[in-house]
Order: structure tokens, then C-alpha cells, then sequence
């Protein structure tokens, strides 16, 4: 029995579809639009039977079956004689007049996925989707009128064929299009929140550079190809509804301008009248080109400059809030702006204030000549409209896991997952979902295969947790031969009475306890009511053999270790962890029902000896025991070391009242490291428990004792081949003593409060490998971290965390697990051991091919984690993943996401640099990124000039993503960068999940002065670019670890006075680390932002006020990615030349 079945088809291509009852549908079954004179054409009702289809577009390909999913972005240039590194003037595609194939059919609306399961071909198992899954075109974002976002079009699980070709969809692409040279009066859209399209920045993949912003969108939502059009042709537009749907006839695009730009690109100059580029008065939701002003370092081709007239385009809309702007009609000529010594000042941008930095604009004076051709950053691909895209397509429906290989919405989007039978992307995502069948064809595109697992990952309260499934004594279900666990694609046979495992094909018998009968379908009749075989996701309680030593565990422990050094005490550091650890410890995790947490905790203070603490509930008074023989470190009390917090309250808090008055004197500067592992480790091995070490220490551990270090601090060292030494421990010691830790189930959380270099490389090495976390506060000072340590520390101590873990990734025949990236040890091939993992620790798994796979039965992943609950409860989590397999690299470029991709090439890079000179790291990821785009070019793209840039339409970010890690502090730091922070960094990124490399390396800049004081969303993002900025605006910066709020120099005095609660500029402290509490809306909302940022991420963010032409700005402007970085970083723009210089390498 097949596991595989196809999707319902869809309607005929000129009906509505269900599902849409109550809306508009734009010229569905012929009605006209109102408004729109009925045109001598009937509405397209897909080929006629009987006619000859029309000859392929170029872009078409016969090989694939159906042209391909929007254009790949394309950049292209007609002139050889430019510089090598030139990307050129660009076109937009074709719209293709081939009808979608049948192969995309979709699902109607309301049909749930698990009612595919009833139609008697499928046993036990998850459909796998009839068409390749893909993100739908971002051009669809844009629809005239009410109609739904095309989101609702279907449901969710062909989010990715390929829409009905009907004019509701060409209408969609009119609306996002500007028409030149057409009446000035075009009603403004009425279902858009954006502001009219003209001030909506690209939506497509492929772009005209030509300045005037005006992206082409798509039609198709199928894959690569159609780049540009045949070289003399201008810009095809999308059709009116009534028109021939073939672009491919000259005699019906305008002839070509005399620059080779296509129309709507440049409005003619003065006295040279252009045809028209269609008829008819423009469709609701379209409107008129406004006369573009010329980009800064970029116009191409422009038209001769002439007098200069008409008004300047209107402000820029704030966000997704207000009406659109009143839209002017097209003035002749552009205007030039005189912008000092800037370049010229960019045409308004959506969300974007006015250029910065810059004079004022002076009227209309000519302005200089327009510098020579350089790429404009408006036409290549934008981070934040991809992602805006994305949560206007996806965010609205839910994400149901019914259907194998989809790829879910990006990480940006908010959006809710339904589990049928696949692990929510929250716990895994992959880099694609449609992987290779062989390995020469893998080897050939050089994307990466790789899962980022996350296995405890917080759900939103909307979504159900994993549920636990008791199977008594004799434990869960697995296959005799892999040992694979009961999982929903096992398919049950003879009756029932047996199983054949998905993973290995062995066939098990089912245990008499587990029998059920099958129904007409092959599918158990128990099958909705078992977790394990109709989710992804789901717990088995586990039985006494899946614990150390046959016996079921106790429950962890957690022990403070507080360094009493003079540095501390002084810094006021001691004073402030024994105060919060008082209300704290009410708040250590606990299961569900239960009404007291189950974990014990102990207490040690430490410089170069150990205090030992009894705190035992009998005593009156805390007893201090001193161990100063370390190096040969025992735990010098068994009873009373470890206890229940209420029962021992009141000795706890008098000995946390104690320690800051006992050590305040204290002149002892030196302090020890490895001894205070040891001895916590040795606590926790008497008690015959696992747990977790709290160490809140301060300086390089020089006192004589084992695992002493010395400073080696060498900043020489930077761009040599020693440069690696700086990254690995300065002795094998702590490789060793992670080894124990591990073994015993001891987990490491590192607090470190640093004024100089402290050895982060060979501390963090045991805190690594157990699966802890590593906080660092360089340079603490009480008012302004005070704060961040402390949400640090009660996050830290309350999260979910499992100990004792061991995860393996079980995969079926044809791939297998290779390599592993994250906070582990291992201590052979396939398992990753963890003395703790926390809600926020992903693992990152690497496959390889070791046979053929075949693309009727997919590949499948499962993820099986054993750990201890923090209530000493023995438990397995199981996720399930299945991913279709392609003998297409279309339908791989199809179905990748980059943001995972990412993750992992910035893992790999980090690990990279342990071995390999920094160098020979970054040069690597470049090519194995210009191979990957360079095979896509060479195999998917339709044949065109050298001279373009195409992307693939899901991989158009992997240029500017990519230069972000390579500009990263790791790959290449600034002068200011120390070696602590690089080693700090290259160990948090290794086990950070894809939201979160998401937003490291591409912070998220806010405009806060155009938020809107009313609303509960956040601000529209803005690119991260100096030229976005604007003097007079207010912006906040964010990247999961600080969070900076830019004031601009001519900000008026009345927000600053309404945010800051100060009169001026000038007043503004650099020193606050919080924004005051004032009670007026605009301070409210500003804070309420930031708190919204601050939930969202896993660390809290420190606060950082950057004044405009402060010295503080040097730091600010190292995360405006975009732009050439002082390190020696390249633009957003010279890489995107870099990369196309090394693809056209590759191809020639």
C-alpha cells in the first residue's frame, strides 16, 4: 500500500472557488470589474479544447513540465564594456501564458487535511503532496478591492501549487504595478493597510534597477526561470483582464524607449511624448507613476536632464497605518535634488523617512550630474519585503502539518501550527524539504542538508503540548531492527497484527497489549486516539531501562556558586544575587500539577578555597564548612548540603542575609575555577542525582589549582594562522572534566562579570559541552545591568529543562545522520549527550546520502530525546518529520528556506575557525554560497546574457544574509571586538534556533516616530541602512542581545521631551538603561515595544541610547548590515557584485 496519494484537484479554471463565498471575485466567471469598461474579450477560462496551446514562453521549460515559481530575481546588463563587478540595468519577466499544470492541483477550502486520509489507499501515514510545496509568489500580496489575501484562496496545505490562472490573479499583479503615462485620478486601493503601490518596495524576485522602484510581480507560482525579456523589448506588463494572455507578441508591448528601459521606468522628458503603455483608465488599486527622484550612488541610463517641474513626491507612509497618500500625476522630467556632498537624495520609500544624512533640499535647482552607473539598493532583494510578504500571505492561516515536504512560513511570521501527523516547524526546521534523490545530484547543487532541531522548544499558550503516552511496564512500541519508535508513518499489516518499520522496512509484530484491528482504509481504528500515531509530536513515559543503572532517577538538584572575590564583593555583585535568590528560589520549575518543586538546592561560596554550606532544616544558623585542599576537591557534608527550599526557608535566608557581610572586607583577589566544577559535580554524584551548577564568576582563575589558566590575550595574533589558538581552550582539562560532568548528568550555567580579559574560549568549554548556557556582563555596573542580570538569572532558573539527555536522529533508508553542531558531547557517532537541555538549545544535524532515495516514499526524520524532568520523571520525546525527494534541482531550489540555511553555514563557519584560519573560513562559504547559486543558474534558469544575476526565488536573501556572517564580529572583527566577546559569540551562536540567527544577523530597525500610539502592532521595519535614516526621526535597533534606540539631531523637541521627559537634544543621558515611565501615549508605546521585543527573545536585550554624532554611534552603525562596515565589510550592493563576479566564474 502506497503511504503517497494525490491532492483533490482543484476547480476548473474560470470558476470561483468555494471557500470564497461572500467576497468580490474580481472577473471570476466573466463578471466585470466595477469600474472597468467590459472589454472585447471574455474572461480567460483556461485552454480552449481543441486549440493549439500557444508556443512556451522563454522561461518555460518542457524538461520541467510547467514554468517555473516566480521569477528568480534577475539583474542584467546589455553592455559588455561595463566593469566585471557591474550587475547592470534589469528587466522584469514575462507574465507566461502557459496555464499552471494539473500537477498543482489544491485542496478546496474547509477540506481539513486529515480528511484525505479516508479515501482507501492509504494505510497509516501522511499524504504526501501531489505538487511541490512553495512559498506562494510575494507579488500576490497586493489585491484590488476586498478580495482575501490569497492566503485564504486555499486551504492551508497547497499553500504551494500553483493558483488558478484567472484574472482574479492577473489583477493581483495590476494592483502591485505601477502604468505610466495614464490618468492621474486612480482611486486609492481599498483593501491595502501599505499606502499605495508606488510607495511599496519591490515585490518580486527579479528587479529593475532602473530607479524608479517599480517591481514587475509575478504570475506564476511555480519555480524558477523566466528572467528577462528578449534584449530589445521594454518591461512586459501584466494584462487587463479582458486582453490576449500572451506577452510574448511584440505588437503588443510599447516600443522599446530609446534607453533600453522599459516603460513606467522613467516618465519622458520634457516634449517627448511616449505611447501609452496600455489603454483604458486604471483598475482600483493601481495608480499612476510618480516622477521618480534619482537613487544616491545610482541611476541607470537616465534620461538627459531638462527643467525641472511639478511637486516632489508626498511624504512617506508610516507603516500599515492611515490612508494612502494622495498619489500626483507624473510630472515630465525627474527631479534632481541638490543633497550636499550625499549623492543624490533616494525617492521616498515605504516606512522610510527622508534620506540622512544631508541639507535640506533646494527647491528646484538642477542638481549635479548623476554619477556614474552604480547598482541601486531599492532593485535588489529586500529582507523586509520578503518578510513582510510572507505574514501577509501566511500569517493569517493556520500552519497544518498534514502534508509531507511543505515548507512552512518564515520564522517572522506569526502564525499557528495544527500538528497532523509532522513536528511543528517550532521544533524542527530543515533547509529544505525537497531533498535530493542521489547523492551526485546533492553534490552538484552543494545545498546543505540539515535539520535544526529544537526538541524543547515553548509553544504559544494556542497551541496543545506534546501529550505523554504511559505504555505500562513493557514501554513504547519500536521496530525490532533500528529501534526506530511508534510513529504515524508505520504502516500495519495482516490485519493488523504486524508492523512494517518506515525507517528500515523490517517487518515487527505488534504486542498483544497494542493489537487493534484495521478499518476499510488499512488504518487502525484506534488511530485518532493514539498520539503516537497521528501526530508528530508526543511523549512516552519511560520505562526503568532507559534509566542509569536500572533504577529510576531522583530529582535534580540545582547549586549556587557565588564567587566572594574582592572584585565581586565590591562590585556589588554578591549583594545582589543573595537578595534575589531569597524570592527566587519560590520560582524553581516544577510539573504541571504539582504544587512545590521537586528540586533541591545547595550553596557554596568560593575564592581560592570553597565554603561549603549546611542548611539544614533542624539548624538554627547556617554552618559554614571551608575545603581549602583543592586540588584534591571532596564535598565536606552529605546531609544538609542539598535541601527542599520550604523546608529549610529560614536557614536559607539567614545564610543568604550572611554572605555579603561575612566577605565584605574581603582583600582575597585571586580565585580558582575548575575546583568549584569539581566540587558541585562531586555534591551531585553523593546525592546520586543530576542537576545544575549556577556559577556567577568574575575573573581569570590565576590562583594556584587545577585547570589554572594563564592570560594569552594576543591580539597580534588576529589574521595570522594562529589566529584559531584564540578559539580553543588553553588546556585539554576541561575537555576531561566536561567528559564527567556529562556522565554524571551535571549541567553548567555560567554567569560571568568580567572587567578584562577573563579566557571566555577555555571557561565556556565545560559550560559547552554539558548543554548550558554562558551570560556575560562585561564590565557590570549596578544601575545599568542590574536589570538584565537579574531577568537573565530568573529565566535561567525557572525554563523548562531536561537532564541527563540523550537524543539520536533516526532516518529512513538513504540518508543518514552525519554531523552534529551545538552544546553537547558526544561520545560516539549517532548520540548527543546533554547533562541538561534547555526550551531554548537547539541540536543542528547534518545528513549525507548513503543510497538512493525515490520520490514516491520521500525521506523521513525522527528525533528521539531521553531525559529526566525536572521532577525526576524518566521520559521520551519523539518529533517526526517527512520530506518529499526530487530528481529535479528545480524542485530543490524550490522548496529551501534560507533562514535555515543560514543557521547552519553560520554554525559551520563558527565551528570552522577552531581549525582553519579565519581566511580560508570565509573564502569557503562564499564559493560553497556561489556554487549553490552558480548550479541553480546553470540548471533551472532559462538561458540568458552573462551579464545577470539570478536568484532562485526562495534563496534571493542568501546574498545579503551571507554577507552578514561574514561581516559578523566572529569572521571578522572590528579593532574594538575583544577576544572574549568573538569566543562568547561563537559559542552562542551554536546553539541558537533560526529565529534567532534570523535577527543576530540581520537586526531588526524599527522607526519608532512612526508608530502608530493607537495600534498593538510594532512599526514597520525598515532596511538596515545609514540612508534610511532620518535626522528628525527616532529609531529602535534590535538583534536578540541589545536593543538600541537612535535619536536623530533634529528630532523635535516634543518627542524628546514625551520619551526621555528632558527639554533637548543635548539633555539626553547615554547612561539610561531603561526609558522612563511617563504618561503620555507616544512614551507608552515606545515602551510597550520594547517589552514585546524583550518576550520574544531568550535573553533580555540591554537598553543602549545612541545620540546622533555621539561616539556611541560607531557601535550603533556596525548593525546597519546593509552598508560597508568599518572592519572592512562590503556593502549589501559590493557583495551582491562579489557574488555574481564568482558565480560567472563558476560558469565559464
Amino acid at each position: 500500500m502506497s503511504v503517497n496519494q494525490q491532492a483533490h484537484t482543484g476547480p476548473p479554471y474560470g470558476q470561483p472557488q468555494p471557500g470564497y463565498q461572500g467576497y468580490q471575485q474580481p472577473a471570476y466567471g466573466g463578471q466585470p470589474l466595477p469600474g472597468i469598461p467590459q472589454s472585447q474579450y471574455g474572461a480567460y477560462n483556461g485552454p480552449m479544447p481543441g486549440y493549439q496551446q500557444p508556443v512556451p514562453p522563454q522561461g518555460y521549460f518542457p524538461s520541467l513540465g510547467f514554468s517555473s515559481k516566480g521569477s528568480p530575481v534577475s539583474l542584467n546588463s546589455d553592455t559588455s564594456s561595463l566593469a566585471p563587478n557591474f550587475i547592470g540595468s534589469l528587466r522584469a519577466p514575462p507574465t507566461s501564458g502557459a496555464p499552471p499544470p494539473a500537477s498543482g492541483a489544491s485542496l478546496p477550502s474547509g477540506h481539513l487535511a486529515y480528511s484525505q486520509f479516508g479515501h482507501g489507499d492509504v494505510q497509516n501515514g501522511i499524504p504526501a503532496s501531489a505538487a511541490p510545496m512553495q512559498r506562494p509568489p510575494a507579488s500576490q500580496s497586493f489585491l484590488p478591492g476586498p478580495a482575501p489575501t490569497p492566503v485564504s484562496q486555499t486551504s492551508t496545505f497547497q499553500q504551494y501549487g500553483p493558483p488558478p490562472a484567472s484574472v482574479q490573479q492577473l489583477s493581483n499583479h495590476m494592483a502591485g504595478m505601477t502604468i505610466g503615462s495614464t490618468t492621474a485620478s486612480a482611486p486609492p486601493p481599498a483593501g491595502l493597510g501599505y499606502g499605495t503601490p508606488t510607495s511599496v518596495p519591490p515585490v518580486s524576485g527579479s528587479f529593475s534597477a532602473t530607479g524608479s522602484g517599480l517591481y514587475t510581480p509575478y504570475t506564476s507560482s511555480q519555480g524558477p526561470p523566466p528572467t528577462s525579456v528578449s534584449q530589445g523589448l521594454p518591461l512586459a506588463q501584466p494584462l487587463f483582464p479582458g486582453q490576449p494572455i500572451s506577452t510574448q507578441v511584440p505588437g503588443f508591448a510599447p516600443p522599446p524607449s530609446s534607453t533600453g528601459i522599459g516603460p513606467s521606468s522613467y516618465p519622458p522628458t520634457t516634449g517627448a511624448p511616449r505611447p501609452p503603455a496600455m489603454s483604458g483608465p486604471p483598475l482600483p488599486g493601481q495608480t499612476v507613476a510618480r516622477p521618480p527622484t534619482s537613487q544616491p550612488n545610482h541611476v541607470s541610463s537616465p534620461p538627459p536632464p531638462s527643467a525641472l517641474s511639478g511637486p516632489h513626491p508626498g511624504p512617506p507612509m508610516s507603516g500599515l497605518h492611515g490612508p494612502p497618500p494622495p498619489t500626483h500625476p507624473p510630472q515630465p522630467g525627474y527631479q534632481m535634488q541638490q543633497n550636499g556632498s550625499f549623492g543624490q537624495v533616494r525617492g521616498p520609500q515605504p516606512n522610510y523617512g527622508g534620506a540622512y544624512p544631508g541639507t535640506p533640499n533646494y527647491g528646484n535647482q538642477p542638481g549635479p550630474p548623476p554619477p556614474p552607473k552604480r547598482l541601486d539598493p531599492d532593485s535588489i532583494p529586500s529582507p523586509i519585503q520578503v518578510i513582510e510578504d510572507d505574514r501577509s500571505n501566511r500569517g493569517s492561516e493556520p500552519f497544518v502539518t498534514g502534508v509531507r515536504g511543505q515548507v512552512p512560513p518564515l520564522v517572522t511570521t506569526n502564525f499557528l501550527v495544527k500538528d497532523q501527523g509532522n513536528a511543528s516547524p517550532r521544533y524542527i526546521r530543515c533547509t529544505s524539504y525537497n531533498i535530493p534523490c542521489t547523492s551526485d545530484m546533492a553534490k552538484q547543487s552543494q545545498v546543505p542538508l540539515a535539520a535544526v532541531i529544537k526538541p524543547l522548544a515553548t509553544l504559544p499558550p494556542e497551541e496543545t503540548l506534546p501529550y505523554l503516552v504511559d505504555h505500562g511496564e513493557s514501554g513504547p512500541v519500536r521496530c525490532n531492527r533500528c529501534k526506530a519508535y511508534m510513529c504515524p508513518f508505520m504502516q500495519f499489516i495482516e490485519g493488523g497484527r504486524r508492523f512494517q518499520c518506515c525507517f528500515c522496512s523490517c517487518v515487527t509484530e505488534v504486542p498483544p497489549h497494542y493489537f487493534q484491528h484495521l478499518d476499510h482504509t488499512g488504518k487502525r481504528v484506534d488511530f485518532y486516539d493514539r498520539p503516537e500515531l497521528s501526530l508528530g509530536s508526543y511523549e512516552f513515559l519511560a520505562t526503568v531501562d532507559y534509566c542509569k543503572n536500572n533504577k529510576f532517577p531522583s530529582p535534580p538538584a540545582f547549586i549556587f556558586m557565588i564567587d566572594v572575590s574582592y572584585n565581586a564583593v565590591k562590585s556589588g555583585i554578591v549583594r545582589l544575587i543573595c537578595e534575589e535568590l531569597k524570592s527566587l528560589l519560590d520560582y524553581l520549575p516544577r510539573e504541571g500539577n504539582m504544587e512545590e518543586s521537586a528540586i533541591r538546592v545547595g550553596f557554596v561560596t568560593y575564592n581560592k578555597v570553597l565554603h561549603f554550606y549546611n542548611v539544614k532544616s533542624s539548624l538554627a544558623q547556617p554552618q559554614m564548612m571551608v575545603v581549602s585542599d583543592v586540588a584534591d576537591m571532596f564535598v565536606p557534608l552529605l546531609d544538609g548540603f542539598l535541601v527542599n527550599v520550604n523546608e529549610s526557608r529560614t536557614v536559607i535566608t539567614s545564610l543568604l542575609d550572611q554572605i555579603p557581610e561575612m566577605f565584605a572586607d574581603t582583600r582575597e583577589t585571586e580565585t580558582v575555577f575548575a575546583p568549584v566544577i569539581q566540587a558541585g559535580l562531586e555534591a551531585l554524584k553523593a546525592a546520586e542525582c543530576a542537576g545544575k551548577l549556577f556559577i556567577f564568576h568574575t575573573s581569570l582563575p590565576i590562583a594556584e589549582a587545577p585547570g589554572k589558566l594563564k592570560n594569552r590575550d594576543d591580539k597580534k595574533l588576529i589574521n595570522t594562522d594562529k589566529e584559531k589558538t584564540l578559539f580553543q581552550p588553553q588546556t585539554s582539562f576541561y575537555n576531561n572534566l566536561a567528559k564527567d560532568c556529562v556522565a554524571q548528568g551535571c549541567c553548567v550555567d555560567l554567569f560571568l562579570f568580567p572587567n578584562q580579559y577573563l579566557d571566555v574560549a577555555t571557561l565556556g568549554v565545560v559550560t559547552y559541552q554539558t548543554g548550558g548556557s554562558i551570560y556575560k556582563y562585561a564590565y557590570f555596573q549596578l544601575e545599568t545591568d542590574q536589570d538584565r542580570f537579574l531577568n537573565d538569572l530568573r529565566r535561567d532558573v525557572q525554563k523548562e529543562v531536561g537532564f541527563d539527555a540523550v537524543m539520536r536522529v533516526r532516518t529512513s533508508t538513504g540518508i543518514r545522520a552525519t554531523d552534529f553542531f551545538g552544546a553537547f558531547y558526544m561520545s560516539n557517532t549517532t548520540d548527543v549527550e546533554m547533562a541538561g537541555l534547555d526550551c531554548d538549545k537547539t541540536i543542528t544535524v547534518e545528513f549525507k546520502h548513503d543510497d538512493k532515495l525515490s520520490e514516491d516514499s520521500g525521506a523521513l526524520l525522527q528525533c528521539a530525546l531521553l531525559y529526566t524532568s525536572c521532577a525526576g520523571q524518566r521520559r521520551l520525546r519523539i518529533h517526526n518529520l517527512s520530506l518529499n525527494c526530487c530528481t529535479q534541482l528545480a524542485d530543490l531550489y524550490r522548496n529551501c528556506e534560507t533562514d535555515t540555511l543560514i543557521n547552519y553555514l553560520a554554525k559551520y563557519a563558527y565551528r570552522g575557525v577552531l581549525s582553519s584560519p579565519v581566511k580560508t573560513v570565509r573564502d569557503a562559504l562564499i564559493n560553497q554560497c556561489a556554487q549553490i547559486l552558480a548550479c541553480y543558474r546553470k540548471n533551472c534558469a532559462s538561458p540568458s546574457s552573462a551579464g545577470q544575476l539570478i536568484l532562485p526565488e526562495c534563496m534571493k536573501l542568501l546574498p545579503v544574509y551571507l554577507n552578514c556572517v561574514l561581516k559578523s564580529d566572529v569572521l571578522q572583527p572590528g579593532p574594538e571586538v575583544t577576544t572574549d566577546d568573538r569566543a562568547y559569540i561563537r559559542q552562542l551562536v551554536t546553539s541558537m534556533d533560526v529565529a534567532e540567527t534570523n535577527v543576530f544577523f540581520y537586526p531588526r530597525l524599527l522607526p519608532l516616530t512612526k508608530a502608530d500610539v493607537d495600534s498593538d502592532s510594532l512599526p514597520a521595519a525598515i532596511r538596515n541602512s545609514e540612508e534610511r535614516l532620518s535626522k528628525g526621526d527616532i529609531y529602535l535597533l534590535e538583534n536578540g542581545l541589545n536593543i538600541f534606540v537612535w535619536v536623530g539631531v533634529n528630532v523635535q523637541q516634543g518627542l524628546i521631551q514625551n520619551l526621555f521627559g528632558v527639554s533637548s537634544f543635548s539633555q539626553i543621558s547615554n547612561a539610561l538603561s531603561t526609558l522612563p515611565v511617563l504618561e503620555n501615549p507616544f512614551s507608552k508605546k515606545v515602551r510597550s515595544v520594547v517589552d514585546t521585543l524583550q518576550v520574544q527573545r531568550s535573553r533580555y536585550m540591554k537598553l543602549i541610547i545612541v545620540k546622533q554624532e555621539d561616539k556611541l554611534e560607531m557601535l550603533f552603525k556596525h548593525f546597519l548590515v546593509e552598508d560597508k562596515s568599518l572592519s572592512g565589510g562590503a556593502s549589501y550592493v559590493d557583495f551582491l557584485c562579489h557574488m555574481h563576479k564568482e558565480i560567472r566564474q563558476l560558469l565559464s
